[in-house]
């Protein structure tokens, strides 16, 4: 109950302080200069989703003749700066993603950031509310489409299945950069409380969507990436400890249990003038207890991808990704989960192989397309594929785009 009111108070505080930003009393209150300083920009997207398997769902009801459009995107973000080492910012955010999210407006994110040192070789600063996680690259700007490198990011690290235990957490966030000739080092510590509750990241952790509801616990996370020549080079390494719990229903099955997750990950990236070389590691350890009559369990899964992107010119672009996932690196074929389940050992992981092209065709507006071969459902949703006993180890995914920014 304690952790609920904390979630409660801390969302109404940054509501307040997001339309704050927004309104226009702020505006008039501010002079010339301040103006400047007050910014608002947006996206929206509209995506398309076709899957040539006739049973595996992927944004809605891909598997359908004419395929899904039931994948769109629309955000809202503003940031204010009244002082010089002073700045407010928040986001409003609707996605549409099949049963995973129905579109509802919601907070992404909305924060105070204070910048207490700044010199030309180091800066330390502190921001408080609901800020994006830091983990690996591409975390923190995956809700933009024209910050994402493909149409889906590579689902072995950043799942959309469990995307908001991931996303974003309430609380504090420590953050400092170190600027050298031998390089630029950026560490950023949170502590605070993850977002889930949602029954996607319930149907993700405990395979369905149960009676209870899961609760927020106070969790960890950190990283620091080391940079050269301008970001030319670029090496990271991200950690955390999520924790949850469950708070069972009347007459629930389920007695009140509680979740531990430790991912860790390595992150690498070399920037040339016409392609760049991405590739992520990652180790998962997942714990889950006291969830009577269902035995205790504990594993490590394991995920990583290799990713090209070369650019032919401004408006043209192309990628070439090899991803893979396993849900438990000691049974990478899902054969001991088959004979203690009796559920398909593809549910247990997935290979994708993705070939994608970006077109900007103007600053504003973009269009992606891109084709995955994948073998392996793991990273499928379990609300959009409810029985993974009617789903399709080997399939296809046709995935195209249009996005607008302003």
């Amino acid at each position: 109950m304690l952790n609920k009111s904390v979630i409660l108070i801390g969302s109404l505080i940054r509501l307040v302080l997001l339309l704050t930003i927004l309104h226009p009393s702020c505006i008039k209150a501010a002079d010339a200069q301040e103006l400047k300083s007050l910014q608002v920009h947006g996206f929206l997207s509209q995506g398309y989703i076709k899957t040539t398997s006739t049973r595996n769902d992927v944004f809605g009801d891909s598997t359908r003749g004419r395929g899904s459009f039931d994948f769109r995107e629309i955000g809202v973000n503003a940031s204010y700066r009244p002082l010089t080492n002073l700045q407010f910012s928040g986001q409003l955010l609707s996605r549409q993603t099949g049963e995973d999210s129905k579109g509802g407006i919601r907070i992404d994110y909305g924060f105070v950031d204070y910048t207490a040192i700044t010199t030309e070789a180091k800066e330390f600063g502190i921001r408080l509310g609901r800020t994006k996680n830091p983990f690996g690259f591409y975390n923190e700007t995956r809700d933009v489409p024209f910050t994402r490198p493909s149409i889906l990011l590579p689902q072995s690290i950043y799942f959309d299945r469990a995307r908001n235990l991931g996303l974003a957490s309430d609380g504090v966030q420590l953050y400092g950069e170190s600027r050298a000739d031998w390089g630029d080092i950026t560490v950023q510590f949170v502590t605070g409380f993850p977002q889930v509750d949602d029954k996607s990241t319930e149907a993700a952790i405990l395979r369905k969507n149960q009676p209870g509801d899961l609760t927020t616990r106070l969790s960890y996370l950190g990283r620091m990436i080391y940079e050269r020549d301008g970001g030319r080079l670029r090496l990271g390494v991200s950690g955390a400890q999520v924790n949850a719990g469950y708070d069972p229903a009347a007459r629930d099955f389920l007695s009140a249990g509680s979740i531990e997750f430790v991912p860790l990950i390595f992150s690498a990236q070399y920037n040339a003038e016409h392609w760049s070389i991405t590739s992520e590691y990652a180790l998962r350890y997942i714990e889950l207890k006291n969830f009577h009559p269902l035995v205790d369990q504990s594993f490590t899964g394991e995920s990583f991808y290799f990713q090209g992107i070369y650019r032919f010119n401004p408006a043209w672009e192309a990628v070439l990704r090899y991803d893979v996932l396993f849900t438990d690196r000691k049974d990478r074929d899902g054969s001991e989960w088959r004979a203690k389940t009796g559920l398909p050992a593809d549910s247990r992981f997935a290979k994708d192989l993705t070939v994608g092209v970006r077109w900007n065709i103007t600053p504003a507006i973009m269009l992606r397309g891109e084709y995955h071969r994948v073998n392996g459902t793991a990273w499928l949703s379990t609300l959009d594929n409810p029985d993974p006993a009617f789903t399709d180890q080997h399939w296809n995914l046709f995935a195209a785009q249009i996005s607008y920014r302003f």
